[in-house]
């Protein structure tokens, strides 16, 4: 049985990446609007008041079990999305990272940010070897940003994940720590 996790604040100067708490249900409230969040979460459709509590409950919980980080991500005062290395394949060297942000919070690149910051985090801290990401091929503004936040595309997983009642291609992208270590040589 894993280790409880301590869950820390991290922060890049713009976003705070943070423990949910029960007060931060409004942003569930927006996520619940979005047609996708729900289908590829457990953020409850339609919004009830109960049910986004017991989620907020079971990222908590993620952290006490020992399973993975998941972080509320703060922009300014505002919770904007979630995001979190899940450790499930921990002992083989390499964590997946999953995350979500409500309509209102994308295009300004807050996914590029918040990825580059839980990754460098990742790599320092908990000393993972390599991080994952899936991304269904047509979503081009997550494929975009895993690969701004220096993520490498590695190929097509055919029937990969289900996705509301169907399965669903997703493209694999990974960042290993010696990605992250050549960039810090070139950039001095």
């Amino acid at each position: 049985m894993p280790e409880p996790l301590v869950l820390p604040t991290i922060t890049n100067g713009e976003h705070t990446l943070r423990e949910w708490s029960h007060d931060d249900i409004e942003v569930l409230r927006e996520a619940a609007t979005d047609p996708y969040i729900p289908a590829i979460t457990t953020v409850p459709q339609p919004f009830d008041p109960a049910t986004a509590a017991a989620y907020i409950d079971r990222q908590k919980d993620r952290a006490r079990a020992g399973t993975g980080y998941s972080f509320v991500v703060v922009e300014g005062s505002r919770p904007i999305g979630n995001i979190g290395p899940w450790l499930r394949d921990l002992d083989l060297g390499r964590a997946s990272i999953g995350y979500w942000l409500v309509p209102s919070a994308r295009g300004k690149g807050t996914a590029t940010r918040i990825l580059t910051t839980l990754s460098d985090w990742a790599f320092a801290t908990l000393h993972i070897p390599r991080l994952e990401l899936y991304v269904e091929p047509w979503n081009t503004a997550s494929l975009r940003a895993a690969q701004k936040a220096g993520f490498r595309e590695e190929g097509l997983l055919r029937s990969w994940q289900e996705i509301g009642d169907n399965r669903a291609d997703m493209l694999m992208f990974s960042r290993i720590r010696s990605d992250t270590d050549q960039t810090r040589n070139r950039n001095g």
